[in-house]
Order: C-alpha cells, then sequence, then structure tokens
C-alpha cells in the first residue's frame, strides 16, 4: 500500500516539473524508479520530490488565479478596488468586505485551494515518510537539508489552512483508508505540529547562500524555518476568531480569544521566537537591501530569486504562472509599451488612500509604495501616457509593469510573491522584544534598536530624523502584557504603535496586514477606525480638513446631462508626467491651495494639468445607470462603508472562510463548518 502511495506521488510530483528535469529523471535506471526505497536513498530523485511539493503554487485555483487574489483584504491599508455596491463581480466583493459563503463560485470546486494545500501536505508527508526511512539524513547533510524543506513546506501549508479557514484535520504522516475523512482537529493542536515541524526542520536545513539549494529564494532555508517560527509564535499566542475548548467542528459560533494553553503563551513561545529571530540576524547572511525602490526593481524583473539578501522565502512560481501583477500592479489600459498583448492589466487591489497621509514626507516608502495613477491610451497628450487619478484610486507602486523584463502578456506574468523578507525579521524582534523583560533577553532598548534599522532604511539621507523618532518611543504598556496593541495603538510615542505603524507603511501591498490585525485583537477596532478616516478624506474634514478651504463646487448629473443629481466640494490638484510616472503638486501641507511654478492655465503651463482630485463624490460606489438623487444622498453609496459588511457588522466571525460546499460533501461527513456557516 505505501509503495503503491508512493509511486502515485512521484508520478503526479513529477508531471509539475519542467521537462529538463523530468529528462535527468529519465536518464536514472528506471526499474524501480518510483519505489520509496529507491527514490528517497537517491539525492537527484529526492530532491525532485521536494520541490515537487512546492508544485501546488502554480495551480490555478491554488495560489496561481485565486489565493493570491482572494486573501488578504479588506484591511485598513489594502483593499480589494470597488464594493458589492458597485453591482459587478460581487463574490469576489463579498469574499473581501468578510461575507463568504459556502457556495462561492471561484473557490467551491473541487480543486479549490483547500483542497490544493492539502494535497501538498500529503506530498510534504510522503517525502517526510521517505526521507526519514530511506534518506540517511542522519549522516548526508544534503539529504537531511531536503528533509528540512519537506517540514518547512508542512508547516507552511497548515499555517496558510489555518490562516484562510481555521480549524483543519491534521496530518503528520501519508494518508490511509483510516485517517482519509479525519475530522478538524484543535487549534493548539495544530499550531504544536507547525513550530514542533520547524524546530526539527531548522536543525537540517542550510543557511541561505550555504550551500546549492539556499542559493535562491524559491528553495527552503533556516533562516526562513526561523522567520516562520516567529510568524507561528506570534499568531498561537494572539487572538483569533475560534471555537471554544473542545468544541471544534461542532457548528460552535467562536468567540475572539487567545488560546487557554499555557505552552502557547508568550511567555512561553516568545523567548523562542526572539532567539530564532536573532540567530537569523547573528548569522549575516541576510541583510535590508540598501534601496526599498531597488528592492522592488529587484521583484519585478525577478532578480529578487538571487539577487536579493532581504528576500528569505519566495512562492516558487514559473515565468509564465502566476497573475501577482496582473491583479496588485497599478492599472494599465489596452496597449501600454509594457505589456506584450496589449491588453488592460492590474488595478483589481490597492490601497487606503488615507494611508498615503501617514508617511513622513521623507520616507522613501510613499511615493514608490503608494501611486494615484494609470498607464492609459487616452492619457492627456493622446499618446498614450500615465496620467493621474482621484483619490479613491490610490494603487500599489511597488507593482510595475514598466520594471518587468520581457513580459510577453497574458495573465501569467511569472511575479514570484515574497512570503517572508528581513525586514520582517526586524520587525518581529522589535515587538516580542518590547514584550519580554531584559531578563528574558528583550526590553526597550533591543526593540528600538531593531525597529530602528527599518525606519533608517526608510528615510535613506534624513536618517537623522528616524533615529529621533525612534529614540522618543516609551515602552507605554507594552511589557507582559496580552492587551498591549489594543491598549496602545492610539498611544503616539509608545513602541507598541509604532510598530503597529511601522508594519503598515513597510509592508503595505504584501497582505500581512490581515494576519496581524486579527491576532492583535485590532481586526474590527482599525477597521472602523479606517473606515471613518475614509470619510474624512473625503468630506475633507478632521486631519484632512485644511484642504477643503480650497475647494470648488463641482456638479454630478444624470446620464442626459440635463439634471443635476448631486453637487460636491472639490479639492483640485495638479499634475505632469515624469519619467514612468508622474509628478503631483498641491498635496504636500505647504503646497495646498498654491499652483505649481510655471502654471497658468493657458497652453505654456509647464506640463501640468489640474485634476478634481477628492471630494466625497470620488469615493461614490453605486453604478452610474441606477444612481438618482436618493443614492447621492444615501450613506450605503460610499466605499467607506464597505471595509466589512456582514450580519454581525464585526469582520471577526467571518474573519475565515469556510469550507465550502463541494469541500462538505467530498468529506463523507467528518468536516462540519463553525462560525455560523451554513453546512451542507
Amino acid at each position: 500500500m505505501k509503495k503503491s502511495l508512493y509511486r502515485i506521488s512521484a508520478l503526479l510530483l513529477m508531471g509539475g516539473l519542467v521537462t529538463s528535469c523530468l529528462d535527468d529523471v529519465l536518464d536514472v535506471e528506471s526499474q524501480s524508479t518510483f519505489d520509496a526505497s529507491v527514490v528517497f536513498a537517491n539525492y537527484k530523485l529526492a530532491e525532485y520530490q521536494v520541490i515537487g511539493i512546492g508544485e501546488i503554487f502554480a495551480h490555478t485555483n491554488s495560489y496561481n488565479a485565486r489565493l493570491n487574489h482572494f486573501y488578504g483584504y479588506n484591511t485598513d491599508i489594502e483593499l480589494k478596488m470597488g464594493s458589492a455596491a458597485s453591482g459587478a463581480k460581487v463574490e469576489e466583493y463579498t469574499m473581501a468586505e468578510y461575507n463568504t459563503q459556502i457556495n462561492n463560485s471561484s473557490l467551491n470546486t473541487g480543486n479549490n485551494g483547500y483542497n490544493e494545500i492539502m494535497i501538498g501536505i500529503e506530498r510534504a508527508n510522503l517525502a517526510i515518510q521517505g526521507l526519514q526511512q530511506y534518506g540517511g539524513t542522519g549522516s548526508n547533510a544534503d539529504m537531511a537539508n531536503l528533509l528540512g524543506e519537506a517540514l518547512t513546506y508542512r508547516a507552511l501549508y497548515y499555517y496558510e489552512l489555518m490562516k484562510m479557514w481555521g480549524d483543519v484535520p491534521l496530518h503528520r504522516s501519508p494518508l490511509t483508508s483510516e485517517t482519509l475523512y479525519d475530522p478538524k482537529a484543535e487549534r493548539d493542536d495544530l499550531y504544536k505540529s507547525m513550530l514542533s515541524d520547524l524546530e526539527e526542520a531548522i536543525g537540517y536545513l542550510y543557511w541561505p547562500y550555504e550551500s546549492t539549494p539556499t542559493m535562491s529564494a524559491d528553495r527552503m532555508n533556516k533562516a526562513f524555518a526561523k522567520g516562520l517560527y516567529a510568524r507561528v509564535a506570534l499568531n498561537a499566542a494572539g487572538y483569533s476568531w475560534r471555537p471554544d475548548d473542545g468544541q471544534t467542528g461542532t457548528g460552535n459560533a467562536g468567540s475572539l480569544r487567545l488560546s487557554n494553553d499555557p505552552e502557547l503563551s508568550k511567555a512561553v513561545l516568545y523567548p523562542k521566537a526572539l532567539k530564532h529571530l536573532e540567530d537569523i540576524i547573528e548569522n549575516g547572511s541576510l541583510s535590508l537591501e540598501p534601496s526599498y525602490e531597488n528592492l522592488w526593481h529587484k521583484f519585478n524583473d525577478f532578480s529578487h530569486l538571487t539577487g536579493s539578501r532581504e528576500v528569505m522565502f519566495c512562492q516558487p512560481f514559473g515565468n509564465a504562472r502566476g497573475r501577482w501583477n496582473y491583479a496588485h500592479a497599478y492599472p494599465h489600459t489596452a496597449n501600454s509599451p509594457f505589456i506584450e498583448d496589449n491588453s488592460s492589466k492590474g488595478g483589481q487591489t490597492g490601497a487606503n488612500p488615507t494611508l498615503w497621509w501617514k508617511y513622513g514626507r521623507n520616507d522613501v516608502r510613499r511615493d514608490l509604495s503608494l501611486v494615484f495613477m494609470r498607464w492609459s491610451q487616452d492619457a492627456a497628450d493622446g499618446n498614450g501616457g500615465w496620467e493621474m487619478r482621484n483619490a479613491s484610486n490610490c494603487f500599489f507602486g511597488k507593482y510595475r509593469y514598466e520594471w518587468m523584463i520581457d513580459y510577453k502578456g497574458g495573465t501569467g506574468d511569472g511575479c514570484k510573491p515574497i512570503v517572508m523578507r528581513y525586514a520582517d525579521v526586524y520587525l518581529m524582534a522589535a515587538e516580542i522584544a518590547a514584550y519580554l523583560s531584559e531578563a528574558d533577553g528583550g526590553g526597550l532598548a533591543k526593540a528600538k534598536s531593531y525597529l530602528g534599522e527599518v525606519r533608517r532604511r526608510a528615510y535613506a539621507g534624513h536618517e537623522a530624523e528616524a533615529d529621533a523618532y525612534v529614540n522618543a518611543l516609551t515602552l507605554g504598556s507594552a511589557a507582559g502584557n496580552d492587551n498591549a496593541a489594543v491598549s496602545d495603538y492610539k498611544a503616539a510615542g509608545t513602541i507598541m504603535k509604532a510598530i503597529i505603524d511601522e508594519r503598515a507603511l513597510e509592508f503595505v501591498g504584501e497582505f500581512l496586514r490581515k494576519q496581524d490585525l486579527i491576532r492583535w485583537g485590532l481586526l474590527k477596532i482599525k477597521l472602523d477606525e479606517a473606515s471613518a478616516d475614509m470619510k474624512a478624506l473625503a468630506t475633507m474634514t478632521g486631519d484632512y480638513a485644511a484642504y477643503a478651504a480650497y475647494t470648488e463646487p463641482k456638479e454630478v448629473k444624470n446620464s442626459k446631462g440635463d439634471k443635476v443629481l448631486a453637487t460636491f466640494d472639490t479639492y483640485y490638484t495638479y499634475w505632469r508626467e515624469k519619467g514612468q510616472g508622474i509628478e503631483v503638486y498641491g498635496l504636500e501641507a505647504d503646497q495646498i491651495g498654491k499652483t505649481p511654478a510655471g502654471y497658468n492655465g493657458k497652453e505654456d503651463d509647464g506640463g501640468w494639468n489640474r485634476f478634481d482630485f477628492l471630494s466625497q463624490g470620488v469615493f461614490y460606489q453605486v453604478p452610474s445607470a441606477t444612481s438618482t438623487e436618493a443614492t447621492y444622498q444615501d450613506e450605503k453609496s460610499y466605499r467607506w462603508m464597505y471595509f466589512y459588511n456582514n450580519p454581525y457588522n464585526d469582520p471577526y466571525p467571518r474573519s475565515t472562510w469556510p469550507l465550502f460546499g463541494q469541500n462538505l460533501s467530498n468529506a463523507q461527513g467528518s468536516l462540519v463548518n463553525d462560525f455560523g456557516y451554513d453546512n451542507l
């Protein structure tokens, strides 16, 4: 039975590899190629099995075209563009707005992401068992490294499953007829399994750049396993919406709470996690990319795989798979010179525009991370080019087609999403150190030093400003406090608020934020705050009141143009093309209400264009065909109402997806949705 499973698994895995790899395999004597005792005793064959664990990333209904684009927003900083009120792609918007249904057509398939990740776990289990039995890992460091990779994959896949679906069955060995329909495991047991796998894997894996397999960031390495241990520990010791103890898989409504298991407390996990993070720092094989912009050039031209010491692990896509820029890059309309097939791309997601005002003026990340623009065939000069978009169209500038090399077009752009980078090591270490006392290896001074590393890179050329900010921070309530984030998220000048803010500024568009907010206990709090903040921006009140003194009324008419439906106070900015993008004037505090030098409103205007950038009307969501005077008066017509939108008036009970109908029906009654989700 086991040998048959190995043969089947090997055939499946080999089917996902590139032709050159298959040619190498076929050079090996084939008599017993797919017998486990042969496969896992031969380094090259065993390596293909381990590489094949990651092949599920490229499956269409896995990360390739679903999971990388449907999970991670809405947060206080990252949004699905549009909302359910816009009437299009309603099922995608309900996912973003914390109201996913079990019959969602994009994910309720027999080969959906849940099933694909479970296949990855089965592949990992087969490789782990085979290497343990036949790999000679006790005496062969290269074979031990393969075992470490398989263990790390298993931990990563379970982390991903729990992130998206909450509690799931736990399989630590290849499936048998007895275990095929196991029920959900308790979440604490899942966390312990992940942490145990990573602790074991760390002992086997090579450091980055220590050996041939770890020369590329699409292979597992010791630093990533240590960083993943810290990420899992932060989540295990943090908040989540989880069933009552012993009630997993019973339809339990759940609640927002910490684990009751003392082994998963911050006091137990944080010292271990900090030690792993400090091991990464002390090892010296990784470092921050000196230029934040250059990091993203490398991402877009794929040189981050081997040419950036900051990237710890990225999803192993081939150069024609994956749809990252297709979904997350700022938009290009048809006929962009940077997209060979001349089709529209990008702009499915974007940032909460209020984040632009959270950056300091000298923070190099601001204008790189957030852009109010698109490339348009119908740009102002009539020849195609970059043009400004209004305040509701804030996109991720990290992802750019013009920085790609030889992109042939099509949905598969080959971009390889970064799972973890070195900046996260510093910020996780800062958070953990702030919680721990100096006697336990932490303390405020250490937390500030780690935070300062990231902040100084962000303020390149103005490092003294970064240092002054960090040096002034106080401990606040961080020390030994499970609720430090909730206590201090508004407490300016505290280390915890600084970390909460810094993670937003550093990682926007990388979709780490949802899990951060969940584990901090801040998901609803920060979404409500972001909703109010967006409304304040739209109405130019509160922090944005300075713009209101320089507005002009602008009418919105019906489709016939014979009736005014609404009039909005509108703030105008100025923009012109500059390089591969635009230069904007009128948003900085000392530019409000002013015109740029050279602009005179006539032909000779220095290339500047006047643009109606900000008003309540630009956040209007209802389709124009159904717009009336009443809809313009209805607050439900505006984007700030749709950070979350479900019957609970709370994102937390829907912060994980349900098991979908196909998953439930295929489980032969062994799986049940909790949290009030429907069941078959």
